[in-house]
């Protein structure tokens, strides 16, 4: 076992001794044992200089920040020239010893080390401006927080996600539509997070390929031994063959054998040539260098016929086309639907119903239609939506020629609001996020807002929906009948009245004591009087009423749904006038929300902020350093523990909170 492979096992060592002690409350090994391994470690680091990603001997800080500055790299980096043929990989090597690794599929990055540390991290951006993204790579996994180098060092890397922590990630959002399509996309998002700390627990792994500058440094006109020099770093490299004319299609062939069970996305393979002053000589294209190239995988291919396509309309009032075909197998999955994207698509195909055509996985991921083998041309363009019925209408732009729905009010287009209408201080149902919600309007499922109540009679449809199984529409069905259990105030929230906010529909509610018949008929003088409301928002509310439109919706939710009843004390609230802020955990209540709203039943506020008209600040960590804790002593405000406030203010603790 070299030194780095024991540095690399003692650090996982340590750190299960440590979560094992701290997080679980256990010991693995000795206080004795842990000190003998950690002494090692350090010693080891001090030998060679490397301190790997990860170390038990350093901590990184988390930062936030509200940009990620641009910077212009010093030379461009450019794309690569493709070939999908081997043979032209044998003719293009000819004499020359080259390199074959891995074209892994993430973000490339470039890397500053300076006396031995990383000094700066920028992604490739469009290859002449990239974002610089330091703190973030110093979280990355593998990244070797300081190296025996001690020159300017500049390299070049791909940070990826293996697919085994991508499927960890997604298998945590339970919102199916909301998943990640893919490692490259999970990748570039968190690689360009804003906090670190986020980046951090996506798993981040850097894998050189390509030297840049080693200051002072020789490798003996050798690409390899930049690769060899870059390990002795504590880098991971990515993985390559020594290849010539003779053996590279062979080894072509070795690689693809792996690419589907290798743990790290890969869009094909890299061949460089290994005389780097030679490959120099070479010069490069407008486009590409020409010391290297790429071989793209050839797309595997399937014939099949199509059966329907589905015309999906969207938020924008697009309606883009959907293949559907038979079932075929490609890249080891079952595909029987391909996005043909735009109306000038289907007319190059010159696709029909009951033509045979050819599909492939771009890139080994998104399905495509290759080729109509039979050219039919006569797929009709529909002239009417298929959401709202309204006429359709076709517009070119830039030589792509699109269909849209003309009817502004169509339901493909209320995404928004039924976006409003399912979130956590309306409606709150889990399952629907603005992508589902998106594609069940596309579908025709939802006109109205009760419909969503309804979505059984769609159910063997959303089932077979991607994304969705019995699991999913079990969830989303349970969730939908805990939603029928609501309030007034989240439900007048939850129509998207003009002006009015959850609080707004609170102070109205209350005024009212939930006698719907008299809010609705309201003058805007009497709802202008109550405080906190004001002209403008009760002429919103008011003006809302006014619409046969809305009044219908109101009604036809009403019969769907079971007011919660309210208690609502006669003359003036105990906690009347008084303003509350409210941070960190509690104890008594399950969380902010419900003592909030138990603050405002019985007549007080609370606000998000600090200021001079808060009554007090509930902290139950009342020494704390927070800017909630500093601005009440600033102001004068009294901050006070969940206990005593209970105590104070709610009749010695009867707070139902239990």
């Amino acid at each position: 076992m070299n030194e780095t492979q024991r540095m690399k096992e003692l650090a996982a060592l340590l750190h299960q001794a440590s979560k094992a002690y701290y997080a679980e409350d256990r010991e693995i090994m000795s206080n004795f044992e842990y000190d003998k391994l950690y002494d090692e470690l350090v010693e080891l680091e001090k030998k060679t200089g490397v301190v790997l990603a990860g170390s038990p001997t350093v901590s990184v800080g988390y930062e936030a920040v509200e940009e990620l500055p641009k910077e212009r790299h010093e030379s461009p980096m450019l794309s690569l020239g493709k070939t999908k043929s081997r043979e032209e990989l044998a003719e293009w090597l000819g004499t020359q010893k080259g390199l074959l690794s891995w074209k892994l599929d993430g973000l490339t990055i470039v890397l500053t080390y300076r006396e031995g540390k990383l000094f700066k991290a920028v992604t490739r951006g469009n290859g002449e401006v990239g974002e610089v993204i330091t703190g973030n790579a110093r979280t990355f996994v593998n990244l070797p927080y300081q190296i025996p180098f001690h020159g300017e060092l500049i390299l070049r890397g791909e940070a990826v996600i293996t697919y085994a922590d991508f499927e960890k990630i997604n298998e945590k959002i339970e919102d199916v539509s909301a998943r990640y399509k893919n490692p490259r996309n999970l990748c570039s998002g968190s690689v360009r997070q804003l906090n670190n700390e986020i980046t951090a627990e996506r798993n981040v792994r850097f894998y050189a390929f390509a030297l840049v500058k080693a200051e002072g440094a020789d490798f003996e006109n050798s690409r390899e031994k930049q690769f060899v020099f870059l390990k002795e770093q504590g880098f991971e490299v990515v993985e390559y063959k020594a290849v010539t004319a003779r053996n590279v299609v062979e080894s072509v062939g070795e690689f693809e054998e792996r690419v589907k069970d290798y743990p790290v996305p890969s869009d094909g393979l890299v061949l460089i040539l290994d005389d780097i002053a030679y490959g120099e000589s070479l010069g490069m294209t407008a486009k590409f260098p020409r010391n290297s190239i790429a071989f793209k995988w050839a797309d595997e291919l399937a014939e099949t016929t199509l059966r329907e396509m589905e015309w999906s309309a969207s938020r924008t009032g697009l309606i883009n086309p959907v293949a559907i075909f038979d079932p075929v197998e490609l890249e080891g999955t079952t595909v029987s639907r391909a996005s043909v994207h735009n109306v000038s698509i289907v007319r190059e195909l010159k696709l029909g119903i009951g033509d045979r055509i050819t599909v492939y996985k771009a890139n080994m991921i998104i399905p495509q239609i290759a080729q109509n083998l039979t050219q039919s041309g006569s797929l009709d363009i529909p002239e009417q939506c298929p959401v709202c019925g309204a006429p359709t209408k076709l517009q070119k732009e830039n030589d792509t020629e699109t269909l849209i729905c003309t009817n502004p009010d169509c339901d493909a287009k209320k995404i928004k609001s039924f976006t409003l209408f399912v979130s956590r201080d309306a409606m709150n149902i889990d399952g629907l996020s603005e992508a589902t919600l998106e594609k069940f309007l596309a579908k025709g499922f939802l006109h109205t807002y009760a419909d969503l109540f309804h979505l059984d009679r769609h159910r063997e449809e959303i089932v077979e929906m991607d994304g969705f199984g019995e699991k999913s529409y079990q969830n989303l069905t349970d969730s939908l009948e805990k939603a029928r259990h609501t309030t007034l105030p989240r439900l007048i929230y939850s129509l998207g009245i003009p002006n009015i906010g959850i609080a707004n529909a609170k102070m109205i509610c209350r005024e009212y004591k939930n006698d719907l018949s008299k809010m609705l008929k309201a003058p805007v003088e009497d709802l202008s009087a109550i405080d906190g409301v004001g002209p403008v928002i009760a002429a919103a509310f008011h003006d809302f009423w006014e619409t046969e439109k809305n009044r219908a919706a109101l009604e036809a939710l009403l019969a769907e749904v079971e007011i919660a009843k309210e208690d609502f004390m006669e003359g003036e609230q105990p906690l009347s006038g008084k303003v509350f802020v409210i941070t960190g955990s509690l104890n008594h209540f399950e969380n902010r929300n419900v003592l909030k709203e138990r603050i405002e039943s019985l007549g007080g506020k609370v606000t998000g902020s600090v200021t001079k008209k808060t009554t007090c600040l509930i902290n139950n960590d009342n020494t704390s350093n927070s800017s909630k804790n500093k601005k009440a002593k600033e102001l004068g405000v009294e901050v006070i523990t969940e206990d005593a406030f209970l105590e104070l203010y709610m009749n010695g603790g009867d707070s139902n909170a239990d």
